[in-house]
């Protein structure tokens, strides 16, 4: 019976046994394989172990290679990296909005840069804007209209007298800026949506370009704010049974009922796009080579818009990663995967519309998770992620349909490759064109930080990300403190960890010095330093200018804060996550001296060509 297991396991793409982050091999529980079964439609006790989908290989065609600026190559670019919402401006409405996103990718690409980067902008639950993680979107292939830019809308009126608290605030209040948005753009919405008849023209063709998949959205979203307003909750899960369907005659009824509120969630969608396009453009214009730099996140919440009925997503299973080094029971991130025979059947369809509508308006793109495109790790409902396995995709296929795109869009692709990557997958990353995700934090062996010269071209290297402290805190070990404080570890284990900085300390310092980016008299006073001295904080950047990687990235919130963390995984309601926001207004970031000393420090090292063929 285990042997029969094992074949059909096997025949539908899910491995019996996995190699964990010791090396040593894990079985998956047998229990754990029959759910991923069932959840494929497949019965483990009845079906034949040899009616299963062709054998999934690990690699790339050799027709599916991403788009790569040839400039690039003699020219290596660098950028800014942000938290969209962190952004903080004399104008917005306590939260960052697209017309910020625009302004500082002026303000950056006059300094020298040529991206600027975001968090996923998918959409989120407006009816529940407390959920507010970018990484557990409702859809990903629709944006988050909390970032259109009210006052950019024509029409808008004078903006709220109680706006000076939220623009004060050191952390985005989400439900008062819902509230206050959505409340000023449906005001606009009733009387007078389009500034002339060539604006409603354009909202029609764009309506009829993203067809039934932005009417199911904006359907889904109504629904959401009535089901809210009743009580059962923004997702679907929680509605009736008969509202769980989208194309049952309940749902139809309502969206013919409430035709009204469907049309004003299409409309937010077009704004929210059409602003998008608009910061890309003038990123451009600005004379950036790539522009914006957008996100994808790994996969979508179970009860949201993109898992509302049809049959892409599985159900029962969620997302999540194997027990490592760090997370010794796993993590769970809740997050639902998409059916990969599903996704075969339908020529990959949905895979290719969601990356077409992130390149649309951007330059380059990050895949969460890139490990996605060959095998997902997946914890059956009632189980721990310690009994979960993995289930694997076809690879070939998916990379051709990402290069495809890639090239249409002529946009830039990069694999977040951290964490469980299996043996061989940088290797393919490579192949298909795909820049790897180097961090300074993780570049380091026996012999102290990887130089400059090591780091890969095909990458994009950066001091961390925004599961990580910003530099002046991992000098001080704040995250270790942090990790201590909220339970994620213990105080033998952080004690450990604070002499092991130490020594990361003393082995950064040598490798700044010994790549010439800090002298002997900075490299001394630092080293006895309890805060992060100013030197050290540029040459470490500078450090990362010199490698040969394709794109090299400063996060704002080294530059000019946030210096609290962005998120702390692990950690839920303990701690704000996604809510910290920029204490330098947007208007004073040309003036602020670290970034002025920094832009010209990187622009020194990869100086933009005075011609851009990308």
């Amino acid at each position: 019976m285990t042997h029969d297991l094992d074949r059909l396991s096997r025949a539908h793409g899910i491995p019996p046994t996995y190699t964990d982050a010791h090396g040593d091999r894990r079985a998956v529980p047998a229990a754990t394989r029959r759910a991923m079964l069932r959840a494929l439609g497949v019965d483990p006790e009845r079906d034949a172990p040899d009616d299963g989908v062709p054998e999934r290989r690990m690699r790339a065609p050799d027709d599916a290679r991403c788009f790569t600026p040839a400039g690039l190559r003699d020219a290596p670019a660098w950028g800014i990296f942000c938290q969209l919402y962190e952004l903080r401006s004399g104008r917005n409405w306590g939260i960052g909005d697209f017309r910020d996103l625009g302004d500082l990718a002026g303000i950056a690409a006059r300094a020298g840069a040529d991206f600027v980067g975001v968090n996923p902008l998918h959409a989120l639950f407006l009816a529940a804007p407390e959920r507010c993680s970018p990484f557990a979107p409702s859809n990903r292939a629709f944006l988050n209209p909390l970032y259109i830019a009210v006052d950019d809308v024509p029409g808008a009126g004078d903006a709220p007298p109680d706006l000076h608290d939220l623009r004060a605030a050191s952390e985005v209040d989400y439900p008062r800026v819902a509230a206050l948005k959505l409340g000023a753009l449906r005001e606009i919405f009733d009387c007078a949506p389009f500034a002339d008849e060539a604006a409603r023209a354009d909202h029609d063709s764009f309506r009829a370009e993203r067809g039934d998949a932005l009417d199911r959205h904006a359907t889904f979203e109504a629904l959401s704010h009535h089901m809210t307003a009743e009580g059962r909750g923004a997702g679907w899960r929680g509605w009736p049974a008969p509202l769980r369907q989208p194309d049952g005659a309940p749902v139809r009824d309502f969206a013919r009922a409430h035709a009204d509120e469907v049309a004003f969630h299409v409309w937010l969608q077009w704004l929210a796009d059409r602003q998008l396009a608009t910061a890309q453009r003038r990123a451009r214009e600005a004379g950036m080579r790539v522009g914006l730099y957008l996100d994808l996140a790994v996969g979508e919440a179970p009860d949201g818009s993109a898992g509302w009925g049809g049959d892409v997503m599985l159900r029962g299973l969620r997302i999540g990663a194997p027990p490592d080094l760090f997370q010794t029971q796993g993590q769970d991130w809740g997050l639902a995967a998409p059916s990969p025979e599903a996704l075969e059947a339908r020529d990959f369809a949905p895979f290719r519309d969601m990356i077409r509508a992130q390149l649309s308006h951007a330059g380059a793109l990050r895949i969460d998770h890139a490990m996605l495109l060959w095998q997902l790790f997946l914890i059956p409902d009632g189980m721990s992620a310690i009994e979960g396995g993995y289930l694997r995709y076809p690879m070939p296929q998916m990379l051709r349909a990402l290069a495809e795109e890639s090239h249409a869009a002529r946009a830039i692709i990069v694999g977040e490759d951290l964490g469980s990557v299996p043996r061989g997958f940088r290797g393919v990353m490579r192949d298909a064109a795909i820049l790897s995700y180097r961090l300074l934090y993780f570049e380091q062996g026996k012999r102290g930080f990887t130089p400059p010269r090591r780091y890969p071209a095909c990458a994009l290297a950066c001091l961390s990300t925004h599961d990580l402290p910003t530099l002046a805190d991992w000098w001080q070990g704040r995250d270790i403190d942090d990790r201590e404080r909220f339970g994620l570890v213990d105080a033998e284990t952080s004690a450990q960890h604070r002499t092991q900085r130490e020594d990361e300390r003393r082995d950064l310092l040598a490798g700044l010095s010994l790549a010439g980016e800090l002298s002997e008299a900075d490299r001394r006073t630092a080293a006895g330093s309890a805060e992060l001295p100013e030197p050290v904080m540029l040459a470490a950047h500078a450090f990362l200018a010199q490698t040969p990687s394709l794109l090299m990235a400063a996060r704002l919130a080294d530059i000019a804060g946030p210096q609290a963390p962005t998120n702390i995984p692990g950690t839920t309601d303990e701690y704000p996550n996604w809510r910290k926001r920029s204490p330098t207004p947007i208007e004073a970031l040309e003036d602020h001296p670290r970034f002025a000393a920094l832009a010209a420090r990187l622009s020194r090292i990869r100086r933009r060509p005075s011609t851009s063929p990308a």
